[in-house]
């Protein structure tokens, strides 16, 4: 909790005045008893009317008081809270947006969500409860005490009696539901990466008919929230009768012994009213105080997973170095190896090839062989555990990784659109740039033929994960993306997968006249995508187990072999080879 505390820097004046004005509401409510005892043993013990409104009025000018000071201290509250919270979600986006690859792949996307929004939430309503509370109860219970001393010192023994029962029933309740409001924010995480999953998957979840498979999965994880909750909530239910039980025999002790006392004249029928007040203004309190430290338990849970989160290192950025314009070689890796965080065995092992500038990589290979894992190297989204990579003659580990991906267009696997429009989604790589680059970028994407038919053309709502467009559709508009603006290199991670044949071809040919000098990496199943590629890297297994042309690979590598006759019928082998 002590590293969120900076965020409350910039609202000291409310920390400050806000408990102080909740102290002035709690200094008049301990008044009002002596005002009252004063009404019954003056007013109505003398009938005198004239004195009984006179400290009516008093009392209605405390409670009047007493509202203003409670609405001053709720406005500071809250507005120390809400900044608070919106500084730290803030911050903490922020911080999550500069996690690598790694670091995100630690924590998981459902946790994260959890933290920024759950876990931020209930650390707001923690300081919010802070500044209302934190003051208030303690001096109540305390006041209070002080107060009915004051009246009957002997009387005031039962307050030493209640007290530390009603703290003990208090301490024994928290500390039995305390572990598991932090098992509670735990299911929370899995029930939100339930959701996250079905709502992502949710063509697929159709597709296979698992619709109530997946609803009966979410109801075990809600049930296991709802079975904890209300676990929790049995054990805090006994707090308030068990407290008030407590209580009302402290009352009867009062009465009893405050009646004898009133019989031998050493109390006031008022005093003991007043007594009666404070044995319940007491109870009240130490009912809040526990309330509060339930409250501040979550947000000291949720704070320590924010500070968890804190803790995971950002993505190093290296010592801004410049790219080495005479360096032949634009990209190069040496005797690279990889394995990820928590992995037994390597991803990659002992990688290396040099490639020039405007050439072609080809990366080919089976499910799980290293191929993406190999091309996000190159723009750092992981680093080389063993080896070089070198970009321009520069380790990528040395460059800034923002100057590092400014040089790269990447097109992910999976083709991700934003909601917005298209010209909105084409400026990520390019804010400045123009339509006629735009266009341009589109058209070497094969994109501007249905663009175009649009009649918004480039203003083109894109729905949400760009649910309006099919997936080929999508792919190409995500090449195109990465295209505007011409970057150095541009590696397409499989992601051509969606195209026909023609368009394929299409798109391979526009990148070779249109991107002249521009270093492509294409990840592809196809054989027939990367026949023109300068290099091929054929993986297995983590290994390059071939190495070549594409008609050298034919000859040497059994692995490629065995992927093209898979995959060329007779008719596509007369037309491509």
């Amino acid at each position: 909790m002590k590293r969120l505390l900076k965020y409350l820097r910039n609202y000291k004046k409310e920390l400050i005045f806000g408990p102080f004005f909740k102290l002035l509401e709690a200094i008049f409510e301990l008044i009002v008893p002596v005002v009252m005892a004063k009404i019954i043993d003056n007013g109505i013990g003398n009938n005198d009317s004239g004195y009984i409104l006179k400290m009516c009025g008093l009392l209605v000018v405390l409670g009047i008081c007493g509202l203003g000071f409670a609405l001053t201290c709720q406005f500071l509250a809250a507005k120390c809270a809400y900044g608070f919270g919106t500084e730290l979600r803030r911050d903490l986006y922020r911080h999550i947006n500069a996690l690598s690859y790694s670091g995100i792949d630690r924590v998981g996307s459902a946790s994260l969500v959890n933290r920024l929004t759950n876990d931020t939430n209930t650390v707001q309503n923690g300081v919010n409860m802070f500044i209302r509370l934190a003051v208030r109860a303690p001096f109540l219970v305390i006041g209070a005490a002080v107060m009915a001393v004051m009246i009957d010192l002997r009387l005031s023994l039962i307050f030493f009696i209640v007290a530390p029962l009603i703290s003990t029933v208090i301490f024994l309740i928290m500390k039995k539901t305390v572990p598991m409001y932090k098992k509670t924010q735990q299911k929370l995480d899995r029930a939100s990466m339930l959701t996250s999953e079905n709502l992502e998957g949710t063509r697929v979840i159709r597709a296979f008919s698992r619709q109530q498979e997946e609803i009966e999965e979410f109801g075990e994880a809600v049930d296991d929230i709802a079975e904890c909750s209300v676990s929790v909530g049995k054990i805090s239910a006994i707090l308030n009768p068990v407290a008030f039980m407590v209580m009302n025999l402290g009352i009867v002790a009062i009465l009893w012994f405050g009646g004898i006392r009133i019989d031998s004249g050493s109390l006031t029928q008022g005093e003991l009213t007043a007594f009666t007040n404070y044995m319940t203004q007491i109870l009240l309190a130490l009912v809040v105080l526990a309330n509060l430290i339930i409250v501040f338990t979550k947000a000291f849970a949720s704070a320590n997973r924010i500070k968890e989160l804190f803790d995971i290192p950002t993505e190093e950025h290296g010592s801004a170095k410049s790219p080495d314009k005479n360096c032949d070689n634009i990209i190069e890796f040496k005797n690279v190896s990889f394995a990820y965080p928590g992995a037994g065995d390597q991803s990659l092992s002992n990688i290396s090839f040099t490639l020039k500038k405007g050439q072609m990589l080809g990366i080919i290979g089976g499910t799980g062989s290293g191929k993406s894992t190999l091309a996000s190297l190159i723009p750092c989204f992981y680093r080389a555990v063993k080896g070089e990579v070198l970009v321009s003659g520069i380790n990528v580990n040395d460059y800034d990784t923002d100057d590092l991906r400014k040089m790269i267009g990447y097109v992910p696997q999976k083709s991700v659109l934003f909601s917005g429009t298209v010209r909105d989604n084409m400026k990520w790589r390019c804010a400045e740039a123009s339509d006629e680059e735009i266009i341009s970028a589109l058209k070497t994407a094969q994109a501007w033929d249905f663009i175009s038919q649009k009649p918004d053309i480039l203003n083109t709502p894109v729905s949400q994960g760009g649910k309006n467009f099919s997936g080929g559709q999508k792919q190409r508009l995500s090449i195109a993306r990465a295209l505007v603006g011409k970057p150095d290199i541009i590696i397409l991670d499989d992601s051509t997968s969606a195209l026909d044949y023609a368009t394929d071809l299409a798109l391979r040919k526009s990148l070779k006249t249109d991107l002249e000098g521009t270093t492509v990496v294409m990840i592809s199943q196809r054989t027939t995508s990367l026949k023109e590629a300068d290099l091929i890297l054929v993986m297995d297994d983590g290994e390059a187990v071939g190495m070549g042309t594409h008609e050298e690979l034919l000859k040497n590598c059994s692995v490629y072999m065995e992927i093209y006759q898979s995959q060329i019928s007779e008719s596509e082998g007369e037309s491509n080879v």
